[in-house]
């Protein structure tokens, strides 16, 4: 199956990827038989899964520089992640665990 995509229109077919993905994720069959039943190429789904697996730009930040220090003991940074989840990081968190659980989302 061969797939136009028009410029404008990159987000909703990474979008549709995305849900692809994670739907044969969640079905247990091997990508293979997914993609046979689907009617789209093992190429198509490889390619994007490695494509949707590349760090992305960050959109959009809000960084709140209000320094009072009932601010700061309640600070935090949240990220949201391209699957929708919300990593919260709390003020004074030991740098080499932010390391080591980055390193581990982007694995």
């Amino acid at each position: 199956m061969t797939e136009a995509v028009a410029e404008g229109n990159t987000t909703s077919v990474a979008d549709q990827w995305r849900g692809r993905i994670a739907e044969q994720q969640r079905s247990g069959a091997s990508i293979k038989q997914f993609c046979n039943e689907r009617g789209f190429s093992e190429y198509s789904f490889y390619a994007w899964r490695k494509r949707l697996r590349k760090p992305q730009p960050v959109r959009f930040a809000l960084v709140d520089r209000d320094l009072r220090p009932e601010a700061t003991m309640d600070a935090c940074v949240e990220l949201i992640l391209p699957g929708g989840e919300r990593l919260r990081i709390a003020g004074g968190v030991d740098s080499t665990t932010l390391r080591t659980v980055l390193e581990a989302l982007r694995a």
